[in-house]
């Protein structure tokens, strides 16, 4: 019988969203690509922000940072799994891209400040010798 192990490579596709992300490289740090219609972007390391939570993985990356506007962040929500090493498993979750207002001015602010658009993502999720 193989031994599970938890997978660390992610292949996530949603409503015109394409996402890789990887626990750690042959450097032994993180990475993340992100491409939508609109843009394609490269993380790797510290640009990677991760939390353990109740829900999983909470994996983060700042796609656009806007001084005295704000910044949009991407949020991809990694399921505990595991996987047999060498094979592959579905994963469905989501993707939370956020709009965060701020201002030079912060008195002038009001209401919310920040605004989510959700998306559904499925792939893969897989163990991989780097």
């Amino acid at each position: 019988m193989q031994q599970t192990v938890t997978p660390n490579l992610y292949h996530l596709t949603g409503h015109q969203l394409h996402i890789t992300y990887a626990t750690s490289g042959i450097d032994g740090k993180p990475s993340l690509t992100y491409q939508d219609t609109h843009a394609a972007r490269s993380f790797r390391g510290d640009e990677i922000r991760s939390v353990e939570c109740d829900l999983g993985t909470l994996v983060s990356v700042t796609l656009q940072m806007t001084p005295d506007l704000g910044s949009t962040t991407l949020s991809v929500l990694i399921p505990r799994m595991r996987v047999a090493q060498g094979t592959s498993a579905t994963v469905h979750t989501d993707c939370v891209t956020a709009l965060h207002r701020t201002a030079f001015a912060p008195q002038l602010l009001h209401g919310q400040l920040d605004s989510y658009t959700v998306t559904s993502c499925h792939g893969t999720a897989q163990a991989v010798v780097f």
